[in-house]
C-alpha cells in the first residue's frame, strides 16, 4: 500500500506540474500575442528597430506579427489535453486557424530573416527557424490528414515549440542588454538561442512520453 500511496502521489505531483507549466506556458504565449497585436495597433508603442521594420517592408512585417500572435494565441490550447477531449470539433477549426498563423508568420519570416540586416549569422538563423516551422507543422497537418494522431501530436508539440520562439526571443533582449552585451552580439546569438533550445526541450518531452503517444494511438485507432 505504501508503495501504492507513494505512486499515487507522485502521479499527482506530476500531474500539478504539467498543469503549473501549461499555465505558466499560456501567460507568456498570450502575452507575447498581445504585445504583437500591439505592435500592429498602435504605432507609438513600435520600438524603434520594429518601426524600421514596418517602414521598409510593411507587407511582410504585418504578416509575420499578425501571424505569429494568431498561432501563439491558438498553439497553447491545442496542446491541451482536457480540451481536446472535450472540444474535438473546435480543435479541428481552431487547427486549420493555427496553420494559417504559421504559414503567413512562417513564410512572412523568412523573407525578413533573408532581408536582415543583422548578418549572415542572423540572417542564417532565423531563416532556419522559418523553415523548420514551417516543416513541422507541414507534417503534423500531413499526419492529421492520414489519420496517424500520435505522430499528429508528435510535430504538433515541435512545431509550437518553434511558435514559442517568440516567447524566448522577447526574454533574451532584455536579459542580454541587462548584461551589458552588445546588441549586435546578442541579437546573431539569439537568432539560433530563441529556438534550438525549445526544440530540444520538446524532443527530451517526446523521448519521455510514450506512454501519451500510446494513448493518442488509441485515440486515433476509435475515430
Amino acid at each position: 500500500m505504501d508503495v501504492e500511496a507513494r505512486s499515487g502521489r507522485q502521479r499527482e505531483c506530476s500531474e500539478m506540474a504539467r498543469i503549473l507549466g501549461w499555465i505558466v506556458m499560456t501567460f507568456l504565449a498570450l502575452a507575447v500575442a498581445c504585445y504583437a497585436v500591439a505592435l500592429l495597433a498602435l504605432p507609438e508603442f513600435r520600438p524603434s528597430l520594429v518601426r524600421t521594420l514596418i517602414a521598409e517592408r510593411p507587407v511582410a512585417a504585418i504578416a509575420h506579427f499578425a501571424g505569429s500572435a494568431l498561432a501563439l494565441t491558438i498553439g497553447t490550447f491545442q496542446l491541451n489535453s482536457w480540451l481536446r477531449s472535450r472540444f474535438g470539433g473546435g480543435h479541428r477549426w481552431l487547427g486549420r486557424f493555427y496553420v494559417a498563423g504559421v504559414l503567413a508568420g512562417g513564410i512572412s519570416g523568412f523573407v525578413l530573416a533573408v532581408q536582415s540586416s543583422g548578418g549572415t549569422i542572423t540572417q542564417a538563423g532565423f531563416a532556419l527557424l522559418a523553415v523548420c516551422w514551417l516543416g513541422c507543422t507541414f507534417m503534423a497537418y500531413r499526419h492529421v490528414r492520414a489519420g496517424n494522431i500520435a505522430e499528429h501530436r508528435r510535430w504538433m508539440i515541435r512545431s509550437f515549440a518553434l511558435t514559442f520562439a517568440a516567447v524566448t526571443l522577447r526574454i533574451y533582449l532584455p536579459v542580454s542588454q541587462i548584461a551589458g552585451i552588445a546588441f549586435p552580439v546578442a541579437y546573431s546569438a539569439i537568432a539560433w538561442l530563441c529556438w534550438m533550445p525549445n526544440l530540444l526541450v520538446a524532443e527530451v518531452y517526446l523521448r519521455f512520453a510514450g506512454a501519451g503517444d500510446w494513448r493518442a494511438q488509441r485515440v486515433g485507432s476509435r475515430a
